[in-house]
């Protein structure tokens, strides 16, 4: 028979971890098997300075803190053998591009899959987040694209001023030369 206090303390454990799991917006499975320990400390602190946090966890308690907040019984799966988390909670992309860049980079370990927004997503799956481009990259190209018209506009009225023969300077002069001559 287990002790109370055992209860309590995984029970405590559990609750946090579920609290983990709603609060981010993506958790990232990976098989860490095979990391240096400088390896894994060099990965924990890309993470920490991306505003990730990589834990591992066991596959038991994250079971029950997974089956308590009803995610999909299709992430079970993604709990077999040793498994760390990590948790994205400002970025849902941060946490599955550094963990893709560290495996290209080591040659080893593997994305085992996710939990993207409440929603149990397959290794392809978190490897094409990983693809997306960042947060940045995706203001930059659309306030590109907004600009786009305007900065056309601006460089076709250029090209017909010229073409008419008038600079800025001669359209500047043409409000004082019709002044003079009335």
């Amino acid at each position: 028979m287990a002790n109370a206090k055992i209860i309590e303390v995984k029970a405590a454990k559990v609750e946090a971890i579920k609290e983990k799991f709603q609060k981010a917006q993506s958790v990232i499975f990976f098989d860490y098997r095979g990391m240096t320990v400088e390896e894994a400390d060099g990965l924990r602190n890309t993470m920490r300075a991306a505003g990730v946090e990589y834990i591992v966890l066991k596959n038991a308690i994250v079971r029950r803190a997974t089956a308590s907040i009803g995610v999909d019984e299709a992430i079970l799966p993604l709990l077999k053998g040793p498994t760390a988390f990590a948790f994205g909670y400002e970025d849902a992309v941060a946490p599955a591009r550094i963990l893709r860049d560290t495996i290209k980079k080591l040659k080893k370990c593997e994305l085992k899959g996710g939990l993207i927004n409440g929603v149990v997503a397959d290794q392809a799956a978190v490897t094409t987040l990983a693809d997306l481009p960042s947060r940045d990259q995706l203001l930059a190209r659309m306030l590109g694209s907004m600009l786009s018209p305007i900065s056309g506009l601006a460089i076709a009225l250029d090209q017909i001023a010229k073409s008419k023969g008038g600079a800025p300077e001669a359209a500047a002069e043409a409000p004082a030369a019709e002044a003079s001559a009335e």
